[in-house]
């Protein structure tokens, strides 16, 4: 019998200095009619989850709020400032190598690439994709890039996504956090920042407009369960039962 790992955190806010990790309690995995019935009944979906918290449950590490007065908080806040500054300026040249990209979303590893140049460029920085507990390298998923700064040690995870201008106040889904324990990218206290890049929509010739730096420490996400499946799911050949050709 296979079993579902919840994890439990206690009500209220988290402190800065509690290193207790998250409870886990093992409980048997609820049957299909059970699913069902929570879903229906609204169960199934939770609002205004802090981050800061499902980072913690999730991953046993704290989710550090920036403090602009903290001399290396100010630092990193500027040299991201300045790498963004100029990788703004790169993409924007007539000769933009983001205008190879075919959709919107493909620009973001560009965006990923020219800022880990900048900020690993930096004396007093380092930045990498990061990687999981087991040591391997892992793009897809939450966060993208680590920085580490030098001297102090601290960690920063940065985010970077593409917003087009006007869509800021949109409700669609743009962000996305699936906890896996195999696949963890989270392994530091770290403030988690996510900077949004404003686009002019202008699909094979965007222009960037400015971006935006968010801290997450009080960022608030949402849960909704849902039943899905894929195309290998749907097309199995024991599930078609007929198929047609159309004529030349």
């Amino acid at each position: 019998m296979r079993v579902i790992l919840l994890l439990l955190t206690a009500a209220g806010g988290v402190a800065c200095d509690r290193i207790a990790p998250p409870q886990v309690v093992i409980e048997q995995e609820p049957s299909v009619p059970a699913l069902v019935s929570t879903v229906l009944n609204g169960g199934g979906t939770f609002r205004d989850v802090p981050f800061t918290e499902l980072i913690e449950i999730s991953t046993g590490k704290q989710v550090l709020p920036v403090n602009s007065d903290d001399p290396v908080d100010g630092e990193i806040l500027t040299l991201i400032d300045e790498a963004m500054r100029k990788v703004l300026d790169r993409f924007n040249q007539p000769d933009s190598e983001t205008y190879a990209a075919g959709r919107i979303n493909e620009v973001s590893s560009y965006f990923e690439n020219a800022l880990i140049e900048e900020l690993d460029r930096a004396p007093e920085l380092e930045c990498s994709h990061p990687r999981t507990s087991a040591g391997n390298l892992q793009r897809a998923g939450y966060p993208d890039l680590m920085i580490r700064h030098r001297e102090s040690g601290r960690v920063v995870y940065l985010d970077p996504k593409l917003v087009q201008e006007g869509s800021m106040n949109s409700s669609l889904r743009t962000f996305y956090f699936t906890p896996q324990t195999e696949t963890n990218k989270v392994l530091h206290d770290a403030n988690h920042l996510l900077v949004g890049i404003e686009h002019d929509g202008n699909t094979g010739k965007w222009r960037y407009l400015r971006w935006h730096l968010v801290d997450l420490s009080r960022f608030k996400v949402r849960l909704k369960a849902e039943f899905q499946a894929s195309n290998e799911d749907l097309y199995r050949p024991e599930l078609i039962i007929q198929s047609g050709t159309a004529n030349p």
